[in-house]
């Protein structure tokens, strides 16, 4: 039987997406993690009057270059996006005459899809899954100074613990270490999946795969994701135009706390205290939530897409000005 090549990357939640971004009708859309461009690809189907410009530190999604008018890649993190957007080239595009509707210049619309594609995962030389055999890599692009192999060989065993605690939320890190550091040097993906799988209890074990915890805490610290993420909020707050959308997809708690924390900050507006009979701040709030709670994938979507089943996804508008 002739083996199928799997896609690309699947997007999760493309309907919802394009449902919040609808309202724009016209301008720029900003996919700050372009990968395979299966949400690009959807909201310029959907938005005939829409352009999409897209970011991807991956290489190997940038090269992958749509024969497409309407789209325009740059190789960048997304924790970098002011800089993307401040380059006059990138802001000319933008801003093209006629391209633009009654709310003015700028981004109409910024979508954030966190973590980790399909092709990263499917692809054993990237180092990524806990499931196939290849280097310690888990770099997403060529601006990540260190690889999984540098932190875990050289690191030592309190760093180790330290990280796999935070950023994996692994209540054996400690353990984790511990072997890690008596089983070095460590040169593949199986070598750590097998020493995460013999440290940790037998009960541990029969759940989820009991290396899974470990390999996201390594990754997020060598692509130093959750700074990026904290940056491009920011950036993205501050160049989306009033009454713009920003979207954001996110996979495990610590993406979604720092998204629900700063979405919700933005919206608060008026910190005056409470007994105050007028407002003497004069804050207005910056943000008007579109998902009070954040939206999931239908079970249909999560039998299709197993990768999906962790999304959560929250909305807000820019207030207008």
């Amino acid at each position: 039987m002739a083996q199928t090549t799997p896609p690309y990357h699947v997007p999760v939640m493309p309907s919802e997406v394009v449902e919040l971004f609808a309202p724009l009708r016209r301008g720029v859309i900003v996919d700050a993690t372009y990968g395979g461009g299966g949400h690009s690809a959807a909201l310029l189907a959907a938005m005939p009057d829409i352009r999409i410009l897209g970011l991807d530190r991956d290489l190997d999604a940038t090269a992958r270059v749509p024969v497409e008018p309407r789209v325009r890649l740059e190789t960048a993190n997304f924790g970098n996006l002011a800089a993307v957007l401040a380059d006059p080239d990138v802001g000319a595009w933008i801003d093209e005459p006629g391209d633009h509707d009654s709310h003015g210049i700028g981004v109409a619309g910024l979508l954030f899809d966190f973590g980790v594609s399909s092709h990263q995962l499917d692809e054993a030389q990237r180092g990524f899954s806990y499931h196939g055999e290849g280097p310690l890599d888990m770099r997403m692009g060529p601006d990540a100074d260190l690889t999984a192999a540098d932190l875990v060989n050289s690191w030592d065993r309190d760093e180790l613990a330290r990280v796999i605690r935070r950023f994996g939320e692994e209540q054996f890190a400690r353990r984790i270490a511990d072997a890690i550091v008596r089983r070095r040097p460590i040169a593949t993906t199986g070598e750590l999946a097998a020493i995460v799988a013999g440290a940790v209890p037998a009960a541990a074990r029969r759940r989820r795969h009991p290396a899974r915890k470990t390999f996201q805490a390594l990754r997020i610290a060598v692509n130093d994701e959750l700074a990026a993420v904290e940056q491009g909020l920011e950036d993205a707050i501050a160049s989306v135009r009033p009454q713009g959308r920003i979207v954001v997809i996110a996979y495990h708690s610590l993406e979604d706390r720092i998204v629900k924390q700063r979405f919700a900050a933005g919206a608060a507006g008026c910190e005056c205290p409470p007994g105050l009979p007028v407002c003497v701040c004069e804050k207005a709030a910056e943000l008007i939530r579109l998902t009070r709670k954040p939206l999931r994938p239908t079970e249909e979507e999560v039998r299709r897409n197993p990768r999906a089943r962790s999304a959560r996804l929250r909305a807000v508008e820019r207030a207008a000005a």
